[in-house]
């Protein structure tokens, strides 16, 4: 997912609530509150570190025992608490709000579950304003979602490196491209002149323009890396790999927990990720309007494969990569070694089409062998086509590794940086929020960072008028399928 968009689109100014939506006809509720005689117990921990751990690690939380869920009045009137299934408490209904009161504490924090690139630029926005954020991630190579490089080491010695989400990301907002120009002075990124242009059966024809591509310096994962360090260094702590399954309100807090573990209390939780995981933790919170707005979210599948070539291919030396029309399997491939300055056996990433990795999904945790054979040699095939070559004119692969990118990209958005409950203290970034660009994610994780911060800074006064996104409708996200550029209406039609 190129970006330029999409492997990631604003605050068109600099404003927060920029098409912000009030919340109306929320009841008043109160709090869970901790069972009698049970001490509440944070673990916010320090700013400034990163908690890596394996399932018995050293230092990780201790199992503290479940707080007593509290039957709360809904709009339906107090009726009988219904009975616990398997010792847990029942989820809440649509009608029932978790709804807070009273002002958050000054030293406010935020728990952040997911490290992508908009989970990371909203820690680092909170603490440039002074909030204590804690990132949650379910990445056991690290952090950054799509921002994801993929290292090989073959048998005989050689190493492979491949960008295999994200390839590159373009800026047409003042505000990112400050923020991307920092990163430029500080080495996080570079500018890649490669060239980069649509292919048709053989036919390359570069993207007009010259609007700048960025790349991570060491790839894209390279760039998530930095991130993750520059938000250790302020108010902020990161903690993977971490699968967050349930938030649930506990004595005016948020309390959260994977698999029964307490991993702490928060005043706030953002969402900065999506797909069946992130419908599942919203579903019984408490926050119906955040959770239906998730769960309008729709995604596209993607396959993605890795190959590399003990020589290169017999290719147009000057072609770094290209958006491929015309072929079902392959809608983009990219020659990593001339795009990342490396040497060694030419690795290529290849990404299908939307309607490619709908017909051809399955289960991406556990892909059958024989449905990788099948992707593999399809794609491979189509690559070929793509550059009008016949069948068996490029030698076999020395490797080659399939991924499913089962929620890929969206193909609809409601079109707001950010959506917030503030009764419920949650919200949600992501790129999706307002297209499918790496650009989008950036605003969107500022955007509910400076919504949270405001939030923080008035006390409990008016806090209501911060709602956002709460009722917007989403509508279709346009774009080549790999992803949404902000460019020019006639370079996106030379695009799609």
């Amino acid at each position: 997912m190129p970006a330029g968009g999409r492997p990631t689109q604003s605050c068109s100014n600099t404003s927060p609530l920029h098409g912000a939506n009030a919340v109306s006809g929320l009841p008043e509720g109160d709090t869970q509150q901790p069972s009698s005689g049970q001490t509440r117990e944070s673990s916010k921990g320090s700013p400034g570190k990163e908690i890596e751990r394996g399932r018995n690690s050293p230092g990780q939380s201790r199992s503290l025992p479940r707080t007593r869920d509290v039957w709360r009045k809904s709009d339906a009137g107090r009726g009988p608490r219904p009975p616990s299934q398997n010792g847990k408490p029942p989820p809440r209904t649509e009608k029932q709000r978790t709804v807070f009161k009273g002002e958050v504490p000054e030293d406010a924090s935020v728990a952040i579950i997911g490290g992508g690139l908009s989970g990371l630029i909203c820690a680092q926005v909170l603490s440039d304003q002074g909030v204590r954020s804690t990132v949650f991630d379910t990445g056991k190579r690290g952090l950054g979602g799509r921002l994801a490089t993929r290292h090989i080491s073959t048998p005989g010695g050689q190493s492979l490196v491949f960008d295999h989400a994200a390839q590159y990301f373009t800026v047409s907002d003042p505000i990112v491209q400050k923020m991307v120009d920092q990163w430029e002075a500080e080495g996080l990124v570079r500018v890649w002149d490669g060239s980069v242009g649509n292919l048709k059966r053989g036919q390359f024809t570069p993207l007009p323009g010259e609007q700048p591509k960025y790349l991570g310096v060491d790839g894209m994962m390279g760039l998530a890396d930095r991130l993750g360090e520059k938000v250790r260094q302020g108010l902020a702590q990161t903690r993977r790999p971490c699968w967050v399954s349930r938030m649930e309100p506990s004595g005016g807090k948020w309390r959260l927990s994977e698999n029964g573990r307490h991993e702490g209390d928060f005043d706030f939780v953002v969402i900065a990720h999506n797909g069946k995981c992130a419908n599942r933790l919203l579903a019984p919170a408490g926050v119906p309007e955040v959770a239906a707005q998730m769960k309008s979210l729709r995604l596209s599948s993607i396959w993605a494969l890795l190959a590399a070539f003990d020589k290169p291919l017999p290719l147009p030396p000057e072609i770094d990569a290209a958006f491929v029309q015309d072929v079902p399997s392959v809608s983009w491939a990219c020659n990593n070694n001339r795009k990342l300055k490396r040497s060694g056996p030419e690795c290529w990433t290849l990404f299908s089409t939307a309607g490619y990795g709908k017909d051809n999904k399955v289960p991406q945790e556990a892909v059958p062998a024989p449905v990788a054979a099948k992707v593999t040699r399809e794609m491979l095939d189509g690559f070929e086509d793509a550059w009008g070559v016949s069948r068996g004119t490029f030698p076999a692969p020395i490797f080659t590794k399939t991924q499913l990118w089962g929620a890929a990209l969206p193909t609809n958005t409601p079109g707001v940086p950010c959506i917030f409950d503030p009764l419920g203290r949650v919200g949600i970034c992501g790129d999706w929020l307002l297209g499918s660009s790496m650009q989008d994610a950036v605003l969107s994780g500022r955007a509910m960072a400076l919504q949270i911060a405001e939030f923080c800074q008035r006390r409990g006064a008016g806090t209501e008028s911060l709602a956002s996104g709460l009722t917007k409708r989403l509508r279709p996200v346009a774009g080549h399928d790999i992803g949404s550029f902000p460019v020019t209406e006639a370079e996106l039609l030379t695009v799609t």
